[in-house]
């Protein structure tokens, strides 16, 4: 129990150390940040349960007003920005990310680069993906001139991410590689 609650502590101060990695700002006000690899690494390190669990004690962290997130970003206010849809969508990516590497019965490295793929890109910005859209429309309904994203257009604002996202999920896959060969009790996901 203590060891699992170190972990959770741990991997959460990993997400918001990530966000000392400047961020790069793009036009539709979602941000390229490290801390999506971080999100990878919970679930492919920790497995489903703990890698969701120590994404959700960030997130709590951020909703208190801490400025965990990338640019010292912090407070309720950050999950109704455009960015709202990646928050929601980071403790569900950490858990199919680690569900996957859980399951996967072939080697750590191409199960957790699958896992990152498919929970870190595929799921996340999907929610990304609604979350922009939800926001739009939100805003729209504030003000008059606000200009309301069509899905394919909060699609197409997302595509900036998928290179960066892919070589994030490739480093989470040699980083989860190297701890299953130095201390494989660490890697939790397969244990």
């Amino acid at each position: 129990m203590e060891r699992n609650l170190t972990h959770i502590a741990l991997f959460a101060a990993l997400i918001a150390v990530l966000g000392l990695v400047p961020k790069i700002d793009l036009v539709s006000g979602v941000p390229i940040t490290a801390q999506s690899m971080g999100i990878m690494l919970c679930g492919t390190v920790l497995g489903a349960r703990r890698g969701a669990l120590a994404v959700l004690l960030f997130l709590a962290l951020v909703a208190l007003g801490l400025p965990l997130l990338s640019g010292g970003r912090g407070g309720i206010g950050v999950f109704m920005g455009p960015s709202m849809g990646y928050l929601v969508g980071f403790p569900i990516a950490a858990f199919v990310t680690g569900l996957i590497v859980e399951k996967w019965q072939g080697p750590i490295a191409v199960a957790a680069f699958a896992g990152a793929v498919i929970g870190g890109i595929v799921v996340l910005s999907g929610c990304g993906i609604v979350g922009f859209r939800v926001y739009s429309v939100l805003i729209a309904e504030g003000v008059a001139d606000a200009k309301t994203f069509t899905w394919a257009q909060a699609v197409a604002a997302a595509s900036p991410f998928i290179i960066g996202d892919v070589i994030k999920a490739g480093l989470a896959a040699g980083i989860t590689r190297g701890l299953a060969r130095v201390r494989p009790a660490s890697v939790l996901s397969r244990s």
